[in-house]
């Protein structure tokens, strides 16, 4: 574990510790504010996010800022992440052993980061970080806290997309995270 940003930073430019690096354009690391209360962990870079180096730019990262801007929370204080720091091959669901490569990357951005909530943008994020066992379907909406720090499993914005059904339910996630967090820091 790397005590400070530029030490973590530069331990990942070079990553070869698996085949996702094979057809990388930019290691898509994390964006945002390095001390945010509110952490936001997302499945994977896609073809837009691997170009520009920057999770959640592309059309799933609009939709999100869409949320963003009605519910009036500033993108930039907030701290964005991936599981997995490279693009998968046409945007498939990370490997197992993909994800497990780059967990302690992630791992050591939120002992920097030290974020009060973290919400898990889809299923990717949910297993990989609080189990397995968890579904996005039965999760979803639903504050897990562990460790003090208080988790939001909702819906990737890419599933919005895909099915604009489940935009109500996003919002209203995010609405809870904002109100969870007002609770907290006051």
């Amino acid at each position: 574990m790397y005590n400070n940003w530029e030490e973590l930073e530069n331990s990942i430019v070079n990553c070869k510790k698996c085949k996702l690096c094979q057809n990388r354009t930019n290691i898509v690391f994390g964006v945002g504010n390095k001390n945010a209360d509110i952490m936001l962990i997302g499945e994977g870079p896609g073809a837009d996010e691997d170009k520009q180096g920057i999770p959640f730019v592309g059309k799933a990262g609009q939709l999100m800022d869409k949320a963003f801007k009605g519910l009036d929370i500033d993108r930039q204080s907030l701290y964005i992440a991936n599981i997995v720091k490279c693009r998968p091959p046409s945007n498939r669901v990370p490997e197992n052993d993909e994800a497990e490569a780059c967990l302690d990357y992630l791992r050591n951005q939120v002992i920097l980061v030290k974020p009060k909530i973290i919400v898990l943008l889809g299923s990717t994020a949910l297993k990989n970080i609080l189990g397995k066992e968890y579904g996005i379907t039965s999760a979803r909406g639903n504050w897990i806290e562990r460790k003090g720090i208080y988790y939001m499993p909702t819906w990737h914005p890419a599933a919005l997309l895909r099915d604009e059904t489940k935009k109500i339910e996003f919002w209203k996630d995010l609405k809870s995270v904002m109100e969870k967090y007002n609770e907290i820091k006051n």
